[in-house]
């Protein structure tokens, strides 16, 4: 099965055949379906009127069991991102009654994001559209193949120069 990526690989080899292009071959195609599935994923979110970004924001909260709170440090750190990036979208997501700030009962000069009943029932109707679709990009794979795929990104993922790096990097 050839894909736009062999095409390139053979124009490639015929051009440079003292190098081993075969590299370009897996991260091409990586790089391809990320921006694809971004783009099918964020088309998906509109019709909750929610960005991929908002909906991470939401699902790490809705994740983390009740009370479905966390303070800021701990939801930065699963999401990976910057305060200001998440200062924004705790603001927006606040304004629409999805997530509430308080103040930490435990260190008065700490604050506490809590998801909101709506937020929690916003979630977890989009988290119902996200995982299906996900199941859709996935179904040309058999249950054995995904779980092969997803062992070797692993292995990938804690390899070569970028090895550790964050989802968000």
């Amino acid at each position: 099965m050839a894909d736009a990526v062999d095409g390139i690989l053979e124009q490639w080899s015929k051009e440079r055949p003292d190098l081993d292009v075969t590299p370009m071959g897996v991260i091409g195609r990586i790089s391809r379906l990320a921006r694809r599935y971004d783009r099918a994923i964020a088309e998906n979110f509109v019709a909750f009127d929610l960005g991929p970004d908002e909906f991470d924001l939401l699902a790490t909260l809705r994740r983390s069991g009740k009370p479905y709170e966390l303070n800021p440090c701990d939801l930065l750190e699963s999401m990976m991102v910057s305060s200001a990036t998440t200062t924004h979208r705790l603001d927006k997501l606040e304004a629409r009654q999805l997530i509430e700030r308080r103040r930490d009962p435990k260190d008065r000069r700490a604050v506490l994001v809590r998801l909101t009943p709506a937020g929690k029932k916003l979630v977890d109707r989009a988290l119902v559209a996200h995982v299906t679709l996900e199941h859709e990009l996935l179904a040309g794979l058999g249950k054995s193949e995904r779980a092969a795929l997803a062992e070797l990104l692993v292995q990938l993922g804690q390899t070569g120069p970028a090895a550790g790096a964050g989802a968000g990097d």
